[in-house]
């Protein structure tokens, strides 16, 4: 037996200039796993890949004797029945083989450069003026007043920040924390939206083709929504990072705000990934399961993060005009050297990835494009298989990300342009 564990990705690609989402049943089956959500996908786990599993046979554990002496036995790893059948994610994997190899990592969608400084400073005099105990379990008041007015400049919509605004550790635990409120044990997962669907996930701008929905497909969308009473769970993380279009939320359509919970998050707008400052927003008669779970979850995120991130968002105009412009930059280096390389490059409306056909290349898979890549070429990409609930879907695709300043992406591109070969 194998102990694998990831974060699962909730968005199903179909190809990758289009997306679907998940769908959540509102009927629980009798006898039903309380643990899980059932679901009618599978993930193939027997797809060629490189991501390491854990055997649960040869774990050393060490025991001191009276004499001084050390033994080590070997115990077998113990993981909930849940989480057996899932491996290390993919972007540990890439990332601890970008060290071993100095490959640059244009996989994993981390900036390489730091956030902005006024933000930072906020958070030092939030330190050093001693806000550093728990918050409120949904959020400093001066941080949940600053998401509700950014909020409603984006959408128009006026919310109440002390009922529909709840501060999380990151989108992460925004979208688990709604899972685990709104959804019931033994609701399934379906491709198609009917009667007995409790609710759909929908990521826009999306995480890794770059679709950012437009209003006609979100309005075909909430129509079947309203007519089914369907809930809404949207990520819109990457909602200052639409380039081709402008981004819609969900949530401000005609008769949506009551069906929906928003999920955003500080750190891809402002460079802050690993502050995990994330919240939720919904109509008090939602955001009290979200609360619920978050209670449990991890109760309250970071106070002084969370004072930073009430300057951060009370923003000019000129920061979010000026990240926007740089992003478009720097996708431009990468998708025109991409193109020079050999690649097949899909277009990306927003986020900062970008997704490419490898096939050129003569490699049989992603998982293999992306091994030799990375040993042979000195770029790290990320196999988009890991993404599609039948990896064959993918097996042509990988996605390189942008989040990076120029001198690195221009050397990943001489890299390429040097080494990779058509076949």
């Amino acid at each position: 037996m194998q102990a694998q564990c990831t974060w699962t990705q909730f968005q199903v690609l179909r190809s990758p200039t289009a997306t679907s989402f998940f769908t959540f049943s509102k009927h629980s089956q009798k006898g039903s796993d309380s643990s899980s959500i059932r679901t009618h996908g599978r993930i193939n786990n027997n797809y060629p890949s490189l991501m390491a599993t854990i055997s649960t046979q040869n774990v050393p554990v060490s025991s001191t004797h009276g004499n001084g002496s050390t033994q080590f036995t070997h115990q077998p790893l113990q993981v909930a029945k849940r989480l057996e059948k899932f491996k290390t994610t993919i972007f540990t994997q890439m990332s601890m083989l970008a060290i071993k190899h100095g490959a640059i990592n244009l996989g994993q969608g981390f900036p390489n450069f730091d956030g902005p400084d006024f933000v930072k400073e906020a958070a030092i005099q939030a330190i050093k003026d001693g806000k550093n105990q728990y918050a409120r379990g949904y959020g400093v008041p001066d941080f949940n007043d600053s998401i509700a007015a950014h909020f409603e400049k984006d959408t128009g919509l006026v919310i109440d920040p002390e009922k529909e605004v709840t501060v999380t550790s990151g989108c992460t635990e925004a979208i688990a924390a709604t899972m685990l409120g709104l959804i019931n044990p033994g609701d399934e997962l379906k491709s198609t939206i009917s009667k007995n669907t409790r609710a759909i996930l929908i990521n826009t701008p999306h995480n890794p083709t770059g679709k950012i929905f437009t209003r006609d497909e979100l309005s075909s969308i909430a129509s079947l929504c309203i007519e089914n009473d369907v809930l809404v769970f949207t990520d819109e993380v990457y909602d200052k990072l639409a380039f081709d279009m402008d981004h819609i939320s969900m949530a401000s359509l005609p008769e949506m705000y009551e069906r929906t919970v928003t999920m955003n998050s500080l750190g891809k707008t402002f460079s802050l990934t690993e502050w995990k400052i994330g919240w939720a927003i919904a109509p008090p008669h939602l955001t009290w399961g979200v609360r619920q779970a978050h209670s449990f979850l991890t109760f309250a995120t970071s106070t002084p993060m969370q004072w930073a991130a009430t300057v951060a968002l009370r923003a000019p105009d000129s920061y979010f005009n000026e990240l926007k412009r740089d992003y478009m930059e720097k996708k431009e280096i990468l998708v025109e050297g991409l193109k020079d390389v050999g690649f097949k490059v899909f277009p990306s409306s927003g986020t900062y990835f970008v997704v490419v056909d490898h096939t050129p290349f003569g490699l049989e898979n992603d998982i293999s494009f992306c091994e030799y890549l990375i040993k042979e070429v000195g770029v790290v990409a990320i196999p988009t298989s890991v993404f599609y609930l039948n990896p064959e879907d993918g097996k042509n695709l990988v996605r390189f990300t942008f989040c990076k300043d120029e001198g690195i992406l221009r050397s990943a591109v001489e890299r390429m342009k040097e080494k990779l070969k058509k076949k």
